[in-house]
């Protein structure tokens, strides 16, 4: 068996198991017992699917595979690591680090989808989407880790937004690969938009302002 098809199985295991996963999890109430053990194999189930898909990028070059796997690295870690994070103390330079490395994999998104565009490659949009999405949670980062968010519980509302981006992620990717039937662009963006107004109307929900 190859590496990339040893690579190929891991991340197909990992990917299905967090996206059944995600549904139930999605479901349950938040911060309860089955929440918080069946969130934790999420995330460890998509984690090793997002390592294993930087490395298959690159031996079967992919654009796609490659901006999933940054997207939804960061998102899940993040995600994770703003349960700790209830005060500004909590911020450490690994929490620095992440917004960082997202800040620049958003402007590069940004900037090969304006050549794409340019040379008349609307897969372009999606790059210009994701990217956007890059810089917004980067600034949310900075507000948070400053104190500049006007919401109290932003650890809350920012692991809300951040694991059901990744969630976002994971079902795009799978449409992507298994759509035969509408235009691959609309499949890319589908979930973003579906998902996305879920997120906004749950962190409204959840959320207690200063």
């Amino acid at each position: 068996m190859t590496l990339f098809k040893t690579l190929q199985l891991i991340h197909i295991a990992g990917g299905s198991t967090s996206i059944l996963l995600g549904i139930i999890v999605l479901s349950l109430k938040k911060g309860d017992k089955r929440h918080k053990w069946l969130g934790n194999i999420y995330f460890y189930a998509m984690l090793i699917a997002s390592i294993v898909a930087i490395p298959m990028s690159y031996l079967h070059p992919s654009y796609f595979l490659f901006i999933v796997a940054i997207f939804t690295i960061y998102m899940l870690l993040t995600g994770y690591r703003y349960l700790s994070k209830k005060k500004i103390q909590d911020v450490s330079y690994i929490d620095w680090l992440l917004t960082g490395s997202i800040l620049v994999f958003g402007f590069a998104f940004i900037g090969f989808g304006i050549y794409h565009i340019v040379q008349q490659d609307y897969f372009g949009i999606v790059l210009l989407v994701f990217g956007s999405i890059c810089l917004l949670f980067a600034k949310k980062d900075y507000e948070n880790f400053k104190g500049k968010s006007n919401i109290k519980n932003y650890w809350l509302t920012g692991h809300i937004q951040r694991m059901m981006g990744s969630y976002i992620a994971s079902t795009t990717a799978f449409l992507v690969v298994n759509n035969t039937v509408i235009p691959n662009i609309i499949a890319w963006l589908i979930p973003t938009f579906l998902i996305a107004p879920l997120i906004t109307r749950w962190s409204k929900q959840h959320e207690i302002k200063k």
